[in-house]
Order: structure tokens, then sequence, then C-alpha cells
């Protein structure tokens, strides 16, 4: 899943208003930024097979550090951890914020779940599962888009803005966001491991920040 995570990004800025959109858009592809750099590091590894699955080439092989299901449950823990100490000691909320942002970096395992073919592992390298969604191109790609206007409809109930850019500005985003994502999946195979690692990273890192900048022209209603 690709444009589907930040569905949940949204999801949670429209519940819990005091985090930052986009660390929670960085909180969603945590795993996968993690992904990236181990396949640069070449800890990780992937192949590309053109028509493994039908909406892209990625043999997923061997991911046991980032993508199983005990390395998301760690990840989400130190998550949960790093951002309670970095959160002031007087604030009465910072559990409940911490807590949000581990649910995002671990939703990213379970939305993986339904679309991966079975090659997420449930520790180590072993016990792959995955429902195989990738191989119906046209139910996977509308689940997707269900999922990020979804997430981007709650996020948009709780905040308001009368500039153009505010109004406007994150739904013509998630247009881009689905574009990307056909393009990534059904257009022609990166020519390399290392750059689709590269280019995803980028893509991380560019979308956080678009996002940070697309939030600042909403204001939060008023509860």
């Amino acid at each position: 899943m690709f444009a589907g995570h930040y569905g949940v990004s949204f999801a949670c800025k429209g519940v819990e208003r005091r985090l930052p959109l986009w660390l929670l858009f960085l909180a969603v592809q945590f795993v996968d930024i993690l992904w990236s750099i181990l396949i640069l590091l070449g800890i990780e590894k992937v192949r590309i097979v053109p028509g493994i699955t039908a909406t892209n080439p990625f043999d997923l092989y061997y991911m046991p550090y980032t993508h199983s299901l005990v390395a998301a449950v760690v990840w989400s823990a130190l998550v949960f951890l790093g951002y309670r100490l970095f959160i002031s000691q007087r604030s009465a909320n910072r559990d409940r914020l911490a807590l949000f942002l581990a649910l995002a970096v671990f939703s990213h395992w379970i939305l993986d779940l339904l679309v991966h073919r079975p090659d997420l592992p449930l520790y180590d390298d072993t016990h792959k599962v995955g429902l195989g969604l990738w191989n119906y191109p046209m139910p996977t790609f509308a689940l997707e888009a269900a999922i990020l206007f979804g997430g981007m409809w709650i996020y948009m109930r709780s905040t308001r803005s009368e500039s153009f850019f505010g109004k406007y500005g994150m739904p013509i985003f998630g247009i881009v966001l689905l574009a990307v994502h056909w393009i990534l999946f059904f257009g022609a195979p990166p020519g390399s491991p290392n750059a689709a690692a590269v280019l995803l990273l980028v893509l991380y890192l560019g979308f956080a920040a678009v996002a940070a900048w697309l939030e600042r022209k909403r204001q939060v209603r008023a509860i």
C-alpha cells in the first residue's frame, strides 16, 4: 500500500489535533523509510520481477527487520517511548500523543497485510502472510483512494480555512498522491532496488514537507 497509508495520517490528525500532520505522514511510512535505508545498506533484500503481482514488480523476499509483525510492534513501541520522552514531563497528554503516533506506525503493517502477497513475516523471516490484494489492481486502487479520502474527510471536518490553498490544497494534494501511486504501481519498473529505495525516500520526505506547508493554511475548528 502507498497512498492509503496517508489516510491514517489524516484521520489521526482529525482526532488528535495536537500532533503535526507532517510527523504523522512520516509515522505511517516509518517502516518503509527504514526499509529504504536498509535496502541501500544491503541489509534487507528485494528483487525486481515484473509480473510477480498485477500491480508492482517487487519481490520482497527478505525484510525481517522492518516488515515482520514483531518488528512492527518493536518499532511502534520505540516510537511511543521516544516521543513520550521528547514531550515535556508537565504535559498531561503525552501518553495519548505518543500512543496515536505509535498506532500510526503500526497501521502500516496492518494495511500492508491487506495488499501484500505472502511476504510479510510474523517474526524473523518465517511464517509469511499477506492477503494479496495487489493481484486485483482496480479494487486495490479503489481501496487506497477510499482510505486516503476517508481520512482526509475526517481531517477537513476538524479544520477550516477561507483561503484558496486552505480550502482546495489538501484535496488537490490527495489527487497528486493517487497519481503518484498510479505511476509507481502501474508505470515502468525502477532500474534497480537502490533506485527504488532512493525514489521512495525522496517521496516520503517530500510529501511530509508538502503536508506541513498545507497544514499551515488551515485552522483547527473550535470544539
